[in-house]
């Protein structure tokens, strides 16, 4: 770990992130919380890196540098409830697990964050990667050795032996070399198993209720923990202050994991409305992933996966657009997530129009990346709107994206805490 941190802090003469400025924004139309419709003509000033007030009309309350967004559409900074920021799925990404080092991950990751960070993606959450890895780069960017999105991170997943999380299709002594803490059996060593991510630095605890499609075995999509375990987890993690999220595709894992009482669910995929009234008796949030779904489908005749993986995702890929519509249609909190790392970092944008065509309205779309994805990770005090006091982290495009949402696709203008990334050209 002391290695990463030195690697990462010695990269910060290449790619240190600035420090934030206090800046008066003169914006044109203002999405200031998602869901209650524009502001017109707006003054927003930043000092240290937050909000100070939101004024109608143009002004120049201090004499700071303006930011003339006048003729654009400023919404609050998007938030990616599901990435793999030091990974992205490839032709090379399995030989890649011998090859890198953790620096290495590392390094990718802050490239991946970067790219994430001018695509609008101002806060993520990533729920599975390695832990010195990814809680090294969390941290490197709060401290602002490195440019990214604010991370809450997992870490390892929790997973059963042999199950989607396990290290899986390599000869028994590789496998037995590479299998992590995190793997669990019995309610005793999977409540051990959740204490120890915390240990080791997780936001929350990310478990692998059932199998999963880019996981290298034929084990199924449906429960591979018992209900014991689960409740073993969920009460650990509880009692240690962290929510629980669930990778969960059939149903019985879906059902099971909401019954014994996790936060969220990732995917969903064979939700039905059984599960649905789960999910609001609980008061549990979807992150749906359908880009993920889209992604895998187009890999389906690709050599480099594994057969097993193109099995599973010639099945589950095409079914989740209905997925997230029968969600949507039965009142399900959703908030926004991609699972990228499985598609392409900088991409993550993409999930919007794919909402849109599962029945949410543009501003709908927009508020579950923004408000509700604030609240699905903790974060609302901060983040999700634009308002005083919270961190002054906004985007802008220069077309209305209520109108067409995938104008969100190429985010013109954006800011993290103060601190432009990208400047309006």
């Amino acid at each position: 770990m002391k290695k990463l941190a030195a690697a990462l802090i010695g990269a910060a003469s290449l790619c240190a992130a600035a420090e934030a400025q206090d800046a008066v924004i003169q914006a044109g139309h203002v999405l200031a919380v998602p869901g209650e419709g524009y502001l017109r003509q707006q003054t927003i000033l930043v000092e240290g890196g937050r909000i100070v007030s939101i004024t109608p009309g143009y002004s120049k309350p201090k004499n700071y540098p303006v930011i003339n967004l006048k003729n654009a559409y400023v919404l609050p900074g998007l938030i990616d409830s599901h990435v793999h920021i030091t990974r992205e799925r490839s032709p090379d990404s399995r030989i890649k697990t011998f090859e890198d080092s953790i620096v290495d991950t590392a390094f990718d990751g802050a490239g991946f964050a970067l790219t994430t960070l001018k695509s609008g993606f101002t806060t993520v959450q990533d729920v599975g990667g390695d832990n010195d890895a990814i809680f090294g780069l969390r941290d490197a960017i709060n401290r602002g050795a490195v440019p990214g999105p604010r991370i809450r991170a997992s870490g390892s997943s929790v997973a059963v032996t042999g199950g989607h999380g396990d290290f899986n299709g390599w000869s028994a002594d590789v496998m037995a070399k590479f299998t992590g803490a995190s793997i669990c059996n019995g309610p005793d060593d999977c409540r051990r198993a959740a204490r120890q991510q915390i240990k080791e630095g997780a936001d929350l605890i990310k478990i692998t209720a059932t199998g999963g499609v880019l996981s290298n075995t034929a084990a199924g999509l449906e429960l591979q923990f018992s209900e014991a375990e689960l409740e073993a987890i969920v009460e650990a993690a509880h009692s240690m202050g962290r929510k629980v999220t669930a990778h969960a595709h059939g149903k019985s894992g879906v059902d099971a994991a909401l019954r014994a009482g996790v936060d969220s669910i990732e995917h969903g995929t064979y939700l039905d409305a059984e599960s649905i009234a789960l999910f609001k008796d609980s008061g549990a949030t979807l992150v749906p992933t359908v880009l993920a779904g889209a992604t895998v489908t187009g890999w389906t005749n690709e050599a480099w996966l594994p057969a097993p993986s193109r099995a599973k995702a010639a099945i589950v890929g095409p079914l989740m657009l209905d997925m997230l519509r029968r969600a949507h249609e039965g009142g399900v909190k959703i908030a926004f997530g991609t699972d990228t790392g499985v598609s392409r970092h900088g991409d993550n944008a993409q999930e919007f129009a794919l909402m849109v065509e599962a029945g949410f309205t543009p501003e709908e779309a927009v508020r579950s990346a923004t408000v509700v994805a604030a609240e699905h990770i903790q974060m609302s005090a901060d983040i999700g709107t634009l308002a005083v006091g919270k961190f002054a982290d906004l985007i802008a495009v220069t077309k209305d994206p209520l109108k067409d949402i995938r104008e969100l696709e190429g985010v013109d203008f954006v800011m993290k805490g103060g601190v432009v990334y990208k400047p309006l050209d």
